[in-house]
């Protein structure tokens, strides 16, 4: 029914068809490696020459000189073919992530949105896609360096003498010792500490940031203060604990990769069998040359142990987000015929051992509008989230002109149900496009009516260019005239299903007046289902459905419920006498 690519979606399927570039970086790279080594080679050996007693062999001086410098130029040459690709396939990796999530984010229900900060979509599409940047452009070079690099440098030191040799390995072998110790469940526990530390450090930065006026108006400074100075103290406190845990294995690594501290090894080593006559004394200049090579790249690798961390974890981020389960679409979308949408015992729980709403029965007729009432927490926002299959039930149906919703495809469904929420967003672009969105091809006079029965024409015209006026970048508008402008984008695409979910929550009265004449006109043969709380709304209704702690518990009319006397006319009352008069 869905997806039928089974590993496009994953980290490693989207790596894959880059799979050639990377092997020619890495060829590359052992080539550029190599050669870098000649020069260290070329004055190793030109010192051994130089410095044994006897004529020197001029012809082999200048072999070693001539190939030390072309390993010089093979390496610029290589080493710069194999950054540029490498940063090249960063590019496309980073872009085929960034399609894939688009892609992918376009496929999940959207309700699944409503319950992630936007923030934290952002940081997976921008920033953890960009943390990956390190261990795409830079890590296969310096895993190169860090093997083939001491590979070669060894091979050829073996051949001066073995002994010296593996006293030069005593650094590295000490910082090798140390990689696991940063790599305990104690050590990535506190990273995960870290990392969450400084989730909600931000969080309470920008809830601090934002709310500042509200709470200095009501005199809550000093508590929002208090909490925003509990999240510092907390990640200075899990910065310290990272630290500490870090910090000494950090610093014996860069001991023992220091140039000083193998210089000293070497010296030392050298020193003792040259005094022992087993080593002549111009064969410690091989050691004193490549002993540093051999750390050099692992002393580079352990600089970028941070990012590939990082990386690691951003890659897990963005699986997650991944893993999400699509939608499911159908094989071969039915057409629904008509537009009467009937929910069958519907039961839904947005978790599992947590249900929101139970058996729900409920027929929403054409040309009719039902008000869906109850109190906060009774699932009402749930209920009409099922109509635009923002969730599908757990279990029971919902069907549309006798189709199960799941059988219709999204793109039909969303040409047959609008929708508007009381959290409103609109794109940084103009205000006629906004209107427009449902109906790009809409002409201006299309656009001004929407606007005009959703009470909004006129706030426009005040704008610095009317419709033409790009929202967030020329100006801003307020919550009510922002669900104005998502109102009259519902008008404007016309379908047959319309959902309002506390659409005029922040609508002045005029607005609201003006609203539900819209709604009255365009009324038709349209199914309309608005989550209210004011009563001249509901008393438009034709059929009124109670719902409390997610089932119904009253339905009918507005007036044969005030007649029973139940807990709808004590609904009607309590917001009747809250309503100033």
């Amino acid at each position: 029914m869905s997806d039928t690519r089974p590993n496009s979606g994953t980290v490693a399927g989207l790596v894959r068809p880059h799979a050639g570039g990377f092997a020619v970086l890495v060829i590359l790279r052992v080539i550029g490696a190599v050669a870098g080594l000649a020069p260290l080679l070329a004055v190793a050996e030109l010192g051994r020459a130089l410095l044994t007693p006897g004529p020197v062999d001029r012809a082999h001086v200048w072999f070693v000189v001539l190939a030390g410098v072309a390993g010089l130029l093979v390496r610029l040459l290589f080493t710069a073919a194999s950054s540029g690709i490498g940063h090249l396939l960063d590019g496309r990796v980073q872009l085929a992530f960034r399609r894939r999530l688009a892609e992918h984010l376009g496929r999940v229900p959207i309700g699944w949105f409503s319950r992630r900060r936007t923030g934290e979509l952002a940081k997976v599409v921008g920033d953890d896609v960009s943390a990956v940047h390190p261990f795409i452009a830079h890590t296969p070079g310096e895993l190169v360096s860090a093997f083939v690099v001491p590979l070669v440098s060894l091979v050829y030191l073996f051949t001066v003498d073995w002994r010296l040799t593996l006293i030069t390995l005593i650094p590295v072998l000490l910082a090798v010792a140390l990689v696991p110790l940063m790599m305990t469940p104690a050590r990535q526990g506190e990273q995960r500490a870290f990392d969450a530390a400084m989730g909600r450090i931000a969080d309470a930065a920008v809830e601090f940031v934002q709310g500042i006026a509200v709470v200095k108006a009501f005199g809550g400074a000093d508590r929002t203060h208090r909490r925003f100075l509990t999240a510092t103290d907390a990640f200075a406190d899990t910065f310290l604990r990272w630290a500490r845990g870090l910090a000494p294995i950090a610093a014996g690594m860069q001991t023992a990769l220091a140039p000083p501290f193998v210089l000293l090894v070497i010296l030392a080593g050298g020193t003792v069998l040259i005094a022992g006559g087993s080593l002549a004394p111009a064969d410690l200049l091989p050691f004193l040359l490549l002993g540093l090579g051999l750390t050099a790249p692992m002393a580079a690798l352990g600089h970028g142990f941070d990012d590939m961390q990082a990386a690691g974890r951003a890659v897990g981020r963005i699986k997650e987000v991944l893993a999400v389960r699509p939608l499911p679409e159908p094989g071969r979308p039915v057409a629904a015929r008509g537009h009467r949408v009937e929910l069958r015992d519907v039961h839904f729980g947005y978790d599992a051992g947590r249900t929101v709403l139970r058996g729900i029965d409920l027929a929403l007729e054409p040309g009719t509008i039902t008000a869906i009432v109850g109190p906060s927490g009774s699932g009402k926002s749930t209920l009409v989230q099922l109509l635009p299959r923002f969730f599908d039930p757990t279990s029971g149906s919902i069907t549309l002109g006798g189709v199960d919703l799941r059988e219709l495809g999204s793109g039909r469904l969303y040409r047959t149900v609008s929708f508007v929420f009381q959290d409103i967003r609109l794109l940084r672009a103009s205000v006629a496009d906004n209107i427009a969105l449902a109906v790009p091809r809409a002409d201006r006079d299309e656009v001004v009516r929407a606007a005009k029965l959703a009470n909004i024409h006129d706030r426009i015209l005040e704008l610095p260019r009317g419709y033409d006026t790009v929202l967030e970048e020329e100006t801003g508008l307020s919550r009510g005239e922002a669900q104005r402008v998502a109102i009259a984008r519902a008008l404007l695409a016309d379908t047959p299903v319309l959902v309002l979910d506390e659409a005029t929550a922040f609508a002045d009265p005029q607005t609201e007046q003006a609203v539900r004449h819209a709604l009255a006109t365009l009324r038709g043969d349209r199914v309309i289902v608005v989550i209210a709380h004011r009563l001249e709304t509901i008393a438009d209704a034709d059929t009124v459905v109670l719902l409390d702690d997610g089932a119904i518990v009253e339905r009918g009319t507005p007036a044969e419920l005030l007649s029973q006397d139940g807990r709808f006319a004590a609904f009607w009352r309590s917001h009747r006498g809250d309503e100033p008069r």
